[in-house]
């Protein structure tokens, strides 16, 4: 049965106790399983919302979506949150490129 407060919390995880999860909770599982799983004791639960972020835009979803989903204010923030890979940086530059130099029947730039 929930407690009487956490009945009138808008908290979407809850502990076995009733009460609202809290980030140190999530982030002490989070480590524990990294560390049994022998990954580096660098990542954190916050990489997954950089990882998040990256695969958003690197998928073509709309960047004003992703700051929506991340709750940035400004289009910046969101984008301090992005590391995308250097193949997607290179597709970016060559569809950019491909769009100002229409290419002739042969293929070639012109």
């Amino acid at each position: 049965m929930k407690s009487a407060s956490s009945a009138a919390s808008n908290a979407l995880w809850l502990t076995e106790r009733g009460t609202r999860l809290q980030a140190r909770d999530v982030a002490d599982r989070f480590g524990f399983y990294r560390d049994e799983l022998g990954l580096d004791p660098a990542l954190s639960p916050h990489c997954l919302r950089h990882s998040y972020v990256t695969h958003l835009i690197e998928d073509g979803v709309d960047p004003r979506f992703v700051q929506e989903q991340t709750g940035h204010v400004y289009q910046s923030t969101t984008g301090l949150y992005t590391a995308v890979s250097g193949d997607f940086k290179n597709k970016m530059l060559h569809d950019a490129i491909r769009a100002v130099l229409p290419t002739n029947p042969g293929g070639q730039r012109q």
